[in-house]
């Protein structure tokens, strides 16, 4: 399969990102020194109104003046707001009559216990994300392009379909599909319809390329873009060879408006829509802001948002800003990609740290590997590591080299470094099994991560 508008998406030279001229645009601004006067101007503008009109945040906010905000660096003189925040007090963070908004969206707690968090945008909040997705997409797809949309959409102001009318204004065809529930269905959508690009969740995708090479229906693709979770470089990989196509990655949480920053042709990180946010990376323990190189949690602030603004948002994601300029030539900040939360790294007994981003990379490059549940645990031997695997063709242990696929994944988790730190020390055991059945968040659309079933007295966070 090839994209009509494929010979368009390879230039000689290295183009700037085209986020640039549209962040410079939204901002009235003509260099970075006009966008930074621009996010001042509306962090002030966010913190009053904000103040004036959100009972959360006429209490939070209640000893800053906007005029405080001499600078871009005194947004770290301004409190956090928090997922709890969001949780505990709903309505209260609303700068808008409820008449007002058009759209919520529920986040349900990973846990046992607490509320969901429940966002609100208005209709101007969700014209925002329609021309971020717009120009965003302009990175990797063109006009002449059919792009199956592998997302929920099917309510109105679902992140599907608000791609779907960003994609429409770019002159592109979308293809609304939503999750992939029957892979070989989305895969006779996929030939049938001609597509040139999809956008999806990562573990998604990569079960349509290695069920599509099972059963030995050669696709070739323009390009693919990745969203919704962290994107392991295995799978990018893994596309790239068989699909022949470009891989790039989007960042962005409901939070943000679902559109946060997307890599360009460079894939040196990911340029952000800094005229609707002001992105920061702190350090996890002091929330005190890092320089550029320097790991933490990304954090930031909605300058144009209406219905409801966060302020200084902590997202649990890790990241750091990447010093210098893009190769493609933006001046624009660059992220690197995120690839972990806090939640997803385990601090072993003997101090080894063990990230959900090592068991991607490790086990996500096993041939015929889908998906792995991974689960950490302790007993009087010590601790240990259980993973299981999610094969295509059936689970790991089913017949079709099933056994040696296993031994292959145990091999790949011994050169992780922290299982293999602990496992030379006699301290964690490794045991890899296979899954019966998909199990109910198989399918991609749920957060992965690590669990950790230790005793509380023995995990270190």
């Amino acid at each position: 399969m090839t994209s009509g508008g494929r010979a368009a998406l390879e230039p000689t030279a290295l183009e700037p990102t085209p986020l640039e001229p549209w962040v410079l645009r939204r901002a009235g601004a003509t260099d970075m020194e006009g966008l930074r006067r621009h996010q001042l101007r509306a962090l002030r503008e966010t913190v009053a109104r904000a103040r004036r009109r959100s009972r959360f945040y006429a209490d939070r906010l209640a000893a800053v003046e906007p005029g405080d905000i001499a600078n871009l660096d005194d947004v770290a003189r301004l409190p956090f707001t928090t997922a709890d925040d969001v949780r505990r007090e709903g309505m209260r963070l609303l700068c808008v009559s409820p008449g007002a908004v058009a759209r919520v969206v529920t986040l349900l707690t990973s846990g046992t216990t607490g509320e969901p968090k429940r966002i609100h945008f208005s209709a101007a909040d969700q014209e925002l994300t329609v021309d971020f997705f717009e120009h965003g997409m302009s990175v990797l797809a063109g006009p002449r392009d059919r792009v199956l949309i592998l997302l929920p959409g099917e309510r109105p102001g679902g992140v599907g379909e608000l791609l779907a009318r960003g994609l429409e204004r770019l002159g592109a065809t979308p293809l609304p599909h939503g999750p992939v529930g029957d892979v070989d269905a989305a895969l006779d959508v996929l030939e049938a319809e001609r597509a040139s690009v999809v956008v999806g969740i990562p573990v998604q995708v990569l079960a349509l390329v290695r069920r599509g090479v099972s059963r030995g229906r050669a696709l070739r693709l323009a390009s693919v873009l990745l969203s919704t979770d962290h994107v392991p470089r295995a799978i990018v990989s893994t596309l790239e060879r068989d699909w022949d196509c470009r891989v790039f990655n989007h960042y962005g949480t409901t939070e943000m408006g679902l559109g946060g920053g997307v890599e360009c042709a460079a894939h040196a990180g990911l340029h952000l829509r800094e005229a609707d946010l002001l992105f920061e990376v702190v350090d996890p323990l002091s929330g005190v802001p890092l320089p550029p190189g320097q790991e933490g949690e990304v954090v930031f602030s909605t300058l144009t948002r209406e219905a409801m603004p966060l302020i200084r948002y902590r997202t649990g994601d890790l990241s750091s800003f990447v010093p210098g300029p893009c190769p493609c030539g933006s001046r624009l900040r660059l992220l690197s990609t995120v690839r972990s939360r806090r939640g997803d790294v385990a601090v072993l007994v003997g101090g080894e740290r063990l990230r959900l981003a090592d068991l991607d990379e490790a086990l996500f490059g096993v041939d015929d590997v889908l998906d792995f549940r991974a689960r950490l645990g302790a007993d009087g031997e010590g601790e240990w590591l259980a993973v299981e695997l999610l094969c295509e063709g059936g689970s790991a242990g089913q017949g079709g080299g099933g056994a040696a696929r296993q031994r292959r994944a145990a091999a790949a988790l011994a050169r992780v470094p922290a299982v293999a730190a602990a496992g030379a020390a006699g301290r964690l055991r490794v045991d890899v099994g296979a899954a019966v059945r998909p199990w109910s968040s198989g399918d991609g659309t749920g957060k992965r991560t690590i669990r950790d079933e230790r005793p509380q007295e023995t995990e270190t966070r």
